[in-house]
């Protein structure tokens, strides 16, 4: 199958016209017709029926259309893949003070001329769209999400389960202790503002609640991390949960406590996302640190949610 005349073809479906396409694609219109024509016979179907406004694609034509810009995608990232290597590796993290921003962290430690972009997509949906588009080439999530399994094409490995910390002001009654279980958890107010409902971090909290009948609090506009720290430190009555590995510097005169939990210690599942397709070789080089970073998962003692990947 000719790659232009598949490209040829979208360009009409997109523009409605071949004049148009023509002019978009920088050819004659006949040059459009000749490739219309040609791909019409390779698939032994009509693409487009001609109407007084222009070119409207066949339901054959319709059903095609997907397919063609999913070609037009793979050949894209073909091309990417060879030249992968003048590029940054671009990779998704939800939080830059969190255990994946870390990890990353850790890699360029290791890689020093690796060149890495990072950014930070709140949303799972959006992420596996900038993968498949490649857009970003790999992201930190939490999968899959009940309901909503990862497209085939991309692939995903667990890198660390990061336990979950009870971080309390001085005057809160469980300030002092050494750990807590997530049944003494119950009764008291969690409070963690910014839950995005449909979220990953979301659907791991209801279940959290589900399990061991925790309050959860989401209420309240998110100020960001300080203005958290501040509201927890003067009100006895709130604590919040803080991953172990998550980076947060607060004032000394906060008097912030971080009591572990036990019983089963809830952690938080982190994998690695990315595009089966994705040659890049500092992709490669980034799953074979994690891999070597030897975190075990689903350890004695410690709970996650039933949907997340097996590690």
């Amino acid at each position: 199958m000719d790659l232009e005349a598949v490209r040829t073809f979208a360009a009409v479906a997109e523009a409605g016209q071949f004049q148009k396409a023509a002019a978009d694609l920088s050819i004659t219109q006949q040059a459009v017709s000749k490739r219309i024509a040609a791909l019409e016979r390779d698939l032994g179907v009509r693409l487009f029926d001609r109407t007084p406004r222009g070119a409207e694609p066949t339901i054959d034509g319709r059903a095609f259309l997907p397919h063609a810009r999913e070609l037009l995608r793979v050949a894209e990232r073909a091309v990417a893949s060879v030249h992968a290597g003048r590029r940054p590796l671009r990779v998704d993290v939800i939080n830059l003070r969190g255990a994946a921003s870390g990890l990353l962290r850790g890699f360029h430690r290791a890689h020093p001329g690796t060149e890495l972009d990072v950014l930070t997509l709140l949303e799972i949906e959006a992420a596996v769209t900038a993968i498949r588009s490649g857009t970003i080439d790999a992201s930190f999530r939490a999968v899959a999400m009940p309901g909503r399994p990862l497209p085939e094409d991309l692939a995903s490995v667990r890198v660390v389960d990061e336990p979950l910390q009870l971080l309390t002001g001085p005057g809160h009654a469980l300030a002092d202790a050494r750990s807590v279980t997530l049944a003494e958890l119950a009764g008291h107010r969690i409070w963690m503002p910014g839950m995005l409902p449909g979220s990953e971090w979301a659907a791991y909290y209801d279940d959290l609640v589900a399990e061991f009948g925790l309050t959860i609090e989401a209420t309240g506009p998110n100020f960001g991390s300080e203005a958290l720290l501040d509201t927890v430190a003067d009100t006895p009555a709130l604590a919040t949960f803080m991953g172990a590995h998550t980076r947060l510097v607060w004032p000394a005169g906060h008097g912030l406590r971080l009591v572990p939990v036990a019983d089963p210690a809830p952690v938080y599942p982190h994998a690695l996302l990315w595009h089966r397709d994705n040659l890049h070789p500092a992709l490669a080089a980034l799953r074979t640190h994690l891999a070597a970073t030897g975190a075990v998962h689903d350890a004695p003692g410690t709970w996650r949610p039933r949907w997340v990947v097996p590690g």
